[in-house]
């Protein structure tokens, strides 16, 4: 489709992985979770077409089967398929779980006819549990069976504690040729990555070569989920990975290159709503807020300061209860390690000021304190030391969380 306007535009529907061309997604309902349910867990994502695959995991030392299996696959820079299931991770399984892996890599394979090794595995749920392994082969062949253009189950399917489906999707013109991007993810706790955030899917008809598509994903996620936080935890089994199939038939996406730049805007679009919506649908989650921290020495320092403030249990414990208490927030940064000059300092709560050169502004709480019981709060910060910038995202933490997490696994 030849394109003359904007080179980039949110999408209605389709929204997800089926918003690009080429791509076809299926669901089943496999009782993963053995208790009967008939609720959707188990999702295929396939390519039509070989597709160039890229994936970045994560970096928590206990890796879950399929982080493992996924790993290895995702080498090849090539894949057909993606087979995610909910409500078991297949994490901390031994052999066993790294069988069962293989074996549901093997099944998908055998459903939509290439090697095995081009079948990427996600699951997420609970730990320490053994797969029902002959049910999700089952499940398997129903979700090839189901195969179409909505994604939507797919993004339903992948859910454990979330409350709503997370999907975005953006088109890009590039060389002309109308491109589009769309994703799919999962999330509401263990949430405080080192790459990208429990499931992210992300595809694309652009044509890309495998080592550009890491890149732009490597980067692109330490621009998103690499910038969010709901409880500070960091699960087994997180993975994001992204297909490029190339079936828009437009140009092979270079670096360095305009369309480069394009792409990669409209991939960060894509993973940051994504990201978004993950804090927005955090475990007992009753309000987000941003922290952006500004004159910082270097964009590292930058982002472990916005971090910090985002994990930090007593700033989201205040953020919860409506009070204005700076204090926290900037013994957050102060721990947080980075380069900070406190005599040029500020600190402001919804553009409101209230510390700024080593001391209190008189009367700023009490005028920002009901702006603190909105849904979106934002914190700016200023280290007073150099040029760089960068901005985080969190959630309160509320009694709920507690609820929801003290009896998860039972």
């Amino acid at each position: 489709m030849a394109v003359t306007s904007s080179p980039m535009r949110q999408t209605e529907e389709p929204k997800g992985v089926t918003a690009a061309k080429g791509f076809l997604a299926g669901v089943a309902a496999a009782d993963v979770r053995g208790d009967g349910a008939s609720r959707h867990d188990l999702a295929l994502i396939v390519s039509e077409r070989p597709a160039t695959a890229a994936g970045v995991f994560t970096t928590n030392l206990v890796k879950a089967a399929p982080v493992v299996i996924s790993q290895l696959h995702v080498k090849r820079g090539l894949a057909r398929a993606i087979v995610a299931n909910s409500g078991n991770a297949n994490a901390c399984t031994g052999a066993r779980g790294l069988g069962d892996a293989l074996r549901m890599a093997q099944a998908t394979a055998d459903a939509v006819d290439c090697p095995p090794g081009e079948v990427l595995v996600a699951s997420t749920g609970v730990i320490g549990r053994v797969m029902p392994v002959e049910r999700i082969l089952l499940g398997i062949g129903r979700a090839a069976a189901d195969l179409g253009r909505d994604g939507d189950q797919a993004a339903r399917a992948i859910m454990t504690t979330d409350t709503y489906p997370k999907q975005a999707a953006v088109a890009v013109a590039l060389g002309g040729v109308e491109h589009m991007v769309g994703g799919i993810a999962k999330g509401s706790g263990m949430i405080h990555p080192e790459m990208a955030t429990m499931l992210a899917f992300v595809t694309t008809d652009a044509r890309l070569e495998a080592g550009t598509a890491q890149t732009l994903l490597r980067e692109s996620v330490r621009r998103s989920f690499n910038r969010i936080s709901v409880d500070g935890d960091m699960s087994t089994n997180d993975c994001c990975f992204l297909l490029a199939n190339g079936a828009a038939d437009g140009p092979e996406i270079r670096s360095g290159t305009a369309d480069f730049q394009q792409f990669r805007e409209a991939l960060d679009t894509v993973l940051w709503s994504l990201a978004e919506q993950i804090v927005g649908d955090g475990e007992g989650a009753t309000r987000t807020f941003s922290v952006r921290v500004s004159g910082a020495a270097d964009q590292v320092q930058a982002v472990r300061a916005a971090r910090t403030v985002t994990s930090s249990p007593l700033v989201k414990t205040a953020i919860h209860g409506g009070d204005p208490n700076w204090g926290r927030i900037l013994a957050a940064v102060g721990r947080s390690g980075v380069e900070l000059a406190l005599d040029r300092c500020r600190l402001a709560i919804e553009g409101e000021e209230l510390f700024a050169q080593g001391q209190v502004v008189e009367g700023a709480v009490e005028r920002v304190a009901p702006r603190l019981l909105q849904p979106r709060v934002a914190i700016d910060i200023n280290l007073g030391v150099g040029e760089a910038e960068a901005i985080a995202l969190g959630c309160d933490l509320s009694s709920d969380y507690v609820r929801i997490n003290a009896d998860y696994s039972t």
